[in-house]
């Protein structure tokens, strides 16, 4: 924007989507294992909160992802929304004036996100289990023909555009490739497991790497060549945590978690004012903060059961927080990092992976249990529309979206 305003178990984790600029809308009120690879750890020890001068220069990290501010690519773009069917091995494709699905077409086995390419020309489904990549040309909303990728599971680009980073999961390893061939140039082992969701610092300098089973981030340089440390969460106690205990009991993949591991890192996003790097914790239920200078704990949100997916609002004064067990969004301020209010989904849902319109009007987001899609007006947070689709829904994708480029995952967009 040219200015910023200010069922299953618990234990399912990631692994088994043009307007003039609007005034910012009020907020609703609430209602009803490889090679290792040599790394240091940080301490866990919290870090007082400092002002943003101390820990980097005030910037606006989303000031070209305001509502209306679509990049000429994104513009010859069809507005669809497209949905990973995790468990149908199938992509629906949504039309987001009408609310009906348009098109279904299959993919490789397990896709899970779908994911805007850095310079926002294709459009990637992940078929991590299906080992491939399938293109879509977002003029037209069609598949190509897929590109054969070990493991796909999520993917990422370094921010000159050159390569892609596939986060290849169960394989413990981020492979660096071609962004345009999907050549492999480099695979970069990660000490940890459950590698799935990342951001970046401001400066595009650094990379923050959450592991949903061993409960801990990596941090990588920008350019993904090497680990330069590890974040350990498992010794940080936070309030209204899922015990593991409680969590293996109910089965699922945290059957998966590394022995000691407490927490379950998902996704990844950078505050508005580029200072804190924030992480979902679907067994902690809240938000890690993550000081963005220093690389080091801050402090916890609590938001609500099952925390998992993290979207900045078109204005950058909010974002939204899924909380997939417990069938809510958290509304969080952008700037204190507080919750200021809950939306609930009627009758309760499993609101997962997705994104904001471009206008900023609407949130998406897939049901991961429930087989439907939940559209929100984010003026009122009520949900709108329940979109029935196919089992397993997932990454879901909202495009266009507004900025320059694409750092990957359903739209990090810069």
């Amino acid at each position: 924007m040219t200015t910023l305003v200010g069922a299953l178990s618990l234990a399912a984790g990631c692994s088994p989507g043009t307007a003039p600029a609007p005034t910012a809308p009020p907020l609703a009120t609430a209602t009803t294992d490889g090679p290792r690879a040599s790394a240091t750890t940080t301490s866990a020890t919290p870090t007082t909160p400092t002002p943003a001068a101390s820990t980097t220069t005030t910037v606006d990290v989303y000031d070209h992802t305001g509502a209306g501010d679509v990049a000429p690519e994104a513009l010859r773009a069809k507005h669809l929304v497209y949905v990973p069917n995790q468990l149908a091995n199938t992509v629906q494709v949504i039309d987001p004036t009408t609310y009906r699905v348009v098109r279904t077409f299959s993919v490789s086995q397990s896709p899970e996100h779908v994911v805007p390419s850095h310079d926002l020309h294709t459009l990637w489904v992940n078929s991590d289990a299906g080992n491939a990549l399938t293109p879509i040309d977002p003029r037209t909303g069609k598949a190509g023909r897929p590109v054969a990728v070990a493991d796909p599971y999520n993917l990422y680009f370094t921010p000159d555009g050159r390569y892609a980073l596939v986060m290849a999961e169960r394989l413990r390893r981020i492979d660096v490739r071609d962004a345009q061939t999907m050549k492999l140039v480099r695979s970069v082992p990660i000490p940890c497991a459950g590698i799935n969701h990342a951001d970046y610092t401001a400066d595009l300098s650094r990379l923050l790497v959450s592991c949903e089973f061993s409960g801990k981030f990596a941090v990588l340089d920008g350019e993904a060549t090497r680990v330069i440390s590890m974040i350990n969460l498992n010794t940080i106690a936070t309030p209204g945590a899922t015990p593991r205990a409680e969590a293996l009991a109910m089965g699922g993949p945290a059957k998966g978690l590394a022995k000691g591991a407490n927490a379950m890192p998902q996704d990844v996003r950078l505050s508005p004012d580029g200072r804190w790097l924030l992480s979902a914790d679907m067994l902690r239920n809240g938000v890690w903060v993550i000081d963005a200078h220093t690389m080091k704990y801050s402090r916890f949100i609590p938001t609500g059961k099952g925390a998992h997916g993290l979207y900045p609002s078109r204005d950058a004064s909010r974002i939204y927080v899924s909380n997939r067990m417990e069938g809510s969004i958290s509304v969080v301020d952008a700037t204190t990092l507080t919750p200021v209010t809950k939306w609930l989904i009627p009758g309760g849902g499993s609101p997962d992976m997705g994104g904001v319109t471009a206008d900023g009007s609407e949130l998406w987001l897939s049901g991961r249990y429930n087989s439907e899609v939940y559209v929100f007006d984010t003026r009122t947070g009520k949900v709108t529309h329940r979109i029935p689709v196919r089992p397993g829904p997932h990454g879901l994708l909202v495009w266009p979206q507004p900025g320059r480029f694409s750092l990957g995952h359903t739209g990090n967009m810069r």
